[in-house]
């Protein structure tokens, strides 16, 4: 492969040039090659569904009403549109979009130390392990855990972490492996809630909650901005979340990214992974080509994502609008739970063991794909940098990516002991707010500097962009005054 001198090669960036190879032909757009391609957007969802679905939902519906869920649409929409366009980056060149990021000025130093950072901000609290403790400990007990069975929480917060890191090391291809799980996972979830759903749910919570989906603008005076601010952030995947779609389509082999290779499993084989990415000439054939892919990306990001998204919350806002009590105080230990215990009031003992096994598989879905996530991202920032960490064990990317998920294995036993799951999530979700103005505004840098006019959004996706970032910056400000007023 060529090296790209100009144009496309920010070799300003300090970083190995981008090269040039040809553009795979896109599988056909049928049914069962659809389905093939379809999965970094199942792993987004599986981070959505156990943060924002599954323990800010029920906590803003019981606490406000239905009337702020306006902010889930909003977020949903937007984070689509963000992903998409961070998507076409990687598309075009193979890289994950942290990747480019780290091609603009100041350049990798910078931009790779920072959003290591924010993923660690982020990240670095296993709150869905500790949160999904508190439904097996409900599991073991028999009834929502309380202050009094912290410790048995925390132990088994430590297992659900264990649980986690060893289905990573498992199959071929860490993503795929991942993909194949969080399809069960989510699968089984979305359909118990619907089934509850139809058979419990009358019309009038329904209509207030469609109604509370389009009712844009509408916000309860004396919110918890912080609260608000949290749910915003994590309807949908939030944060690095969404830039870690990147990494695992590039690992799915997306366009460019079938060019450069994928981080294994500790059980699969060795595989090269570039340094770089590689670009393809634009001609006829290969637009083409670059549109066929688009169908596929479309269908992962829209119809499973973004659809995937918009039902979890609906679902979980009907239960708790339907079962829990308006008002009811949501805390830390029994957030997990909030519904299997309204639900169980209603329909008996076995809904209740039901629902906290469900609330188990939600939240471990999320936290299954954050133990992956943050190593991945922190990984190919240091290989993309440093040639010191590319030479490691001849070369082998697993060494860097199981290193680092060795140190975060450490840093979560300590962390799961420092707050309570609610308090865990809410930090990590603040963060992604502030994250979700920077890859904004950083995707439209990237993409402006990266991509041939051909290639590039249309105007008004480009405002999108612009949109989210004053969106979340919104928010965070709303955060900032209320807590210094």
């Amino acid at each position: 492969m060529t090296r790209l001198a100009e144009g496309a090669s920010a070799s300003a960036s300090g970083l190995q040039p981008l090269g040039t190879a040809a553009l795979p032909a896109p599988p056909p757009f049928t049914p069962r090659h659809v389905l093939g391609t379809i999965g970094p957007g199942v792993i987004g969802l599986g981070v959505a569904i156990g943060s924002g679905e599954w323990l800010l939902g029920p906590a803003i519906v019981a606490t406000y009403g239905p009337q702020l869920l306006w902010l889930t649409t909003v977020s949903v929409l937007l984070q689509v549109l963000l992903n998409l366009e961070m998507a076409r980056y990687t598309l075009y060149t193979g890289e994950p979009i942290v990747t480019g990021f780290m091609r603009t000025w100041p350049g990798p130093t910078f931009w790779g130390s920072a959003y290591a950072l924010l993923t660690f901000f982020q990240y670095g609290w296993p709150g869905w392990a500790l949160a999904s403790a508190t439904a097996t400990a409900a599991l073991v007990l028999g009834r929502i855990p309380n202050a009094d069975d912290a410790s048995l929480v925390v132990m088994l917060g430590y297992a659900t972490f264990a649980l986690c890191l060893l289905i990573v090391a498992m199959g071929r291809k860490i993503e795929r492996t991942l993909e194949l799980a969080i399809w069960g996972m989510v699968g089984g979830i979305l359909l118990y809630l619907f089934g509850v759903c139809v058979a419990s749910v009358d019309g009038s919570t329904f209509g207030r909650t469609v109604t509370g989906f389009v009712s844009v603008g509408s916000v309860p005076p004396g919110v918890n901005w912080t609260l608000i601010a949290a749910f915003a952030a994590y309807s949908g995947s939030g944060g690095m979340g969404n830039a870690f779609i990147t990494n695992w389509m590039r690992d799915k082999g997306y366009a460019m990214a079938g060019t450069v290779g994928y981080i294994p499993a500790a059980a699969g084989t060795k595989v090269g992974l570039s340094a770089h990415g590689n670009v393809f000439e634009v001609t006829p054939a290969s637009l083409r080509d670059w549109h066929g892919w688009w169908k596929h990306v479309h269908v992962d990001q829209w119809l499973v994502f973004g659809f995937g998204s918009l039902a979890a919350m609906g679902l979980t806002a009907l239960l708790a609008l339907q079962f829990v009590e308006s008002g009811s105080a949501v805390g830390g230990w029994n957030a997990a739970n909030m519904l299997a215990q309204g639900i169980a009031a209603t329909h008996g003992p076995l809904f209740w063991y039901l629902t906290v096994f469900c609330g188990f598989w939600v939240l471990f879905s999320t936290q299954l794909a954050v133990v992956d996530g943050l190593p991945r991202a922190i990984t190919d920032i240091l290989w993309s940098a440093s040639a010191r960490v590319r030479g490691l064990r001849g070369s082998d990317v697993r060494v860097v990516y199981y290193g680092v998920l060795a140190c975060f294995a450490i840093w979560g036993a300590i962390a799961l002991n420092l707050a309570q799951p609610l308090t865990l999530i809410l930090i990590s979700a603040n963060v992604a707010g502030f994250i979700m103005i920077l890859i904004s505004v950083h995707t439209l840098i990237v993409n402006r500097k990266v991509l041939p006019p051909q290639l590039r959004p249309a105007p008004w996706r480009e405002a999108s962009l612009v949109v989210t970032a004053l969106f979340y910056g919104a928010l965070l400000i709303a955060v900032v005054v209320s807590l210094t007023s």
